[in-house]
């Protein structure tokens, strides 16, 4: 074991030719993510360029009982990429090739450094399709979609990171490295343990590479905006829409709160006066998008839409769809302290649970802009408030708990793509049950048995 004090001292000797980072002022933007309040100064941070030196560097940490937590871009929302005091961050930044892009297989390899746009815009420039899109895909990494799971606005049709997710390099906490999963479209030859490692939070593994599925492009698309008095007539709206047996590729909205903070932000021209915004989209063949266009707009108006506009062209599907996408920059602006949640219910009990939310924000005195995945029930309630206000964050703390035990009251669970992390895993086993926690706890026995990746996250492990 490195000496108490002596681990950067120890990692500088054993590898003189990687760039490591350990001096305070170069730490404090490795001691957080997206995460608010959680914060903590790591030990040093480490640029690997390749998977033998994450190797290398899990030997060394294995060897030496120093804990090592990986991190890509650092956007996490659940605190799982915070550092632990006296261990080593190990970023992976530097890691950011497109390796191939295989047209024949439809298939991509990156390695987990990789930003999710580029991934995305490489699969474009090939003619193929990546669906996945998380909010923070200009800046996120594929490694961190992965660990996480990510889902994004096209996750209602296209399903989320996972579904993608067709082979991954790892690399164990020992410092061996596995390759699991291939680019055949069929393989059942024993455990699919790339599932293990996706959704992960990096606790069981380090992911350097991703082989992921490509789609050919869809031919159209159609936008629109509907506007709507009361948020009950736009869930039922959405309710109406997939009980027509059309699944869109967004279904996303915004509440009131929210509405008129990205108007504030934006000045996109939404009505102020809107308790409720729906935005929809419709991809594929033309004439089916068509006949799904019109479809929708009628259930739309029929379930109280009081307006509904549609884009005419690209660049008016883009305008319409930057008020979602601008939603948690625009509420990040109103207070010091934006904490973005992630609770999912099924989609019949949507209208129940936004009510819910709106009355917790009422009783506890705390503001939340509440806006998300209508299509799929998963809700990013946003609270707005000050972390240095100690008896205001206790009311939030309050608010947050309640809101997470009514999700799983209603048969959905605290979190749909942000991951459990440090900020959720006080709330696990009452979403999972004690059973589940105790197999997660043996697997990560298992794999890690010094708990030395990513500890404290998920749940604790000792």
């Amino acid at each position: 074991m490195a000496p108490a004090g002596r681990p950067v001292a120890s990692l500088r000797e054993s590898f003189p030719g990687l760039e490591i980072l350990d001096q305070a002022e170069q730490l404090i933007p490795y001691s957080f993510d997206g995460t608010a309040e959680l914060t903590q100064l790591p030990a040093a941070v480490v640029f690997p360029r390749s998977t033998g030196e994450v190797a290398s560097v899990l030997r060394w940490s294995s060897k030496h009982k120093v804990p090592v937590v990986a991190r890509g871009s650092g956007t996490g929302l659940s605190g799982g990429s915070v550092p632990v005091r006296s261990g080593v961050v190990l970023c992976l930044s530097r890691m950011d090739k497109i390796l191939e892009v295989d047209a024949a297989n439809l298939t991509l390899r990156a390695e987990s450094g990789a930003i999710t746009s580029a991934v995305a815009a490489a699969a474009e420039k090939a003619g193929l399709f990546y669906p996945p899109d998380p909010g923070s895909m200009r800046i996120s990494t594929i490694g961190g979609n992965v660990a996480e799971n990510s889902g994004g606005l096209r996750g209602l049709k296209y399903g989320v990171t996972r579904d993608y997710v067709m082979g991954l390099e790892v690399v164990l906490a020992g410092g061996e490295v596995i390759r699991t999963g291939n680019q055949c479209v069929k393989d059942v030859a024993g455990y699919t343990l790339r599932d293990l490692f996706i959704g992960s939070e990096g606790t069981l593994g380090v992911i350097t590479q991703v082989l992921l599925k490509l789609l050919p492009p869809p031919l159209s698309r159609k936008t629109m905006l509907a506007v709507y008095d009361e948020m009950e007539q736009a869930a039922r709206t959405v309710s109406a829409i997939i009980a027509a047996k059309i699944i869109p590729c967004t279904l996303e909205f915004l509440d009131h709160v929210t509405l008129n903070c990205v108007e504030d932000h934006a000045a996109i021209g939404l009505p102020r006066d809107a308790e409720a915004i729906l935005l929809m989209e419709t991809d594929g063949h033309p004439a089916a998008v068509e006949s799904e266009a019109e479809a929708m707009a009628r259930i739309a108006r029929a379930h109280g839409a009081r307006s509904l506009q549609k884009a005419a062209n690209a660049a008016e599907a883009a305008s319409l769809a930057a008020a979602r996408r601008t939603a948690f920059a625009a509420l990040a602006r109103v207070r010091p302290t934006t904490i973005l949640e992630d609770a999912t219910v099924p989609r019949s009990r949507l209208a129940e649970m936004i009510a819910f939310i709106r009355e917790v924000s009422r009783r506890h005195q705390v503001k939340i802009g509440t806006f998300g995945h209508m299509g799929d029930g998963n809700l990013h309630p946003t609270f707005l408030t000050d972390e240095k206000n100690g008896e205001e964050m206790r009311r939030v703390e309050a608010a947050m708990r309640e809101i997470f035990e009514k999700a799983v009251e209603l048969g959905g669970t605290i979190t749909g793509e942000h991951g459990v992390g440090l900020a959720k895993k006080k709330f696990l086993e009452a979403a999972v049950g004690r059973a589940n926690v105790e197999l997660m706890r043996r697997i990560k026995a298992a794999l890690d048995p010094d708990g030395l990746l990513n500890p404290g996250k998920i749940f604790d492990f000792s």
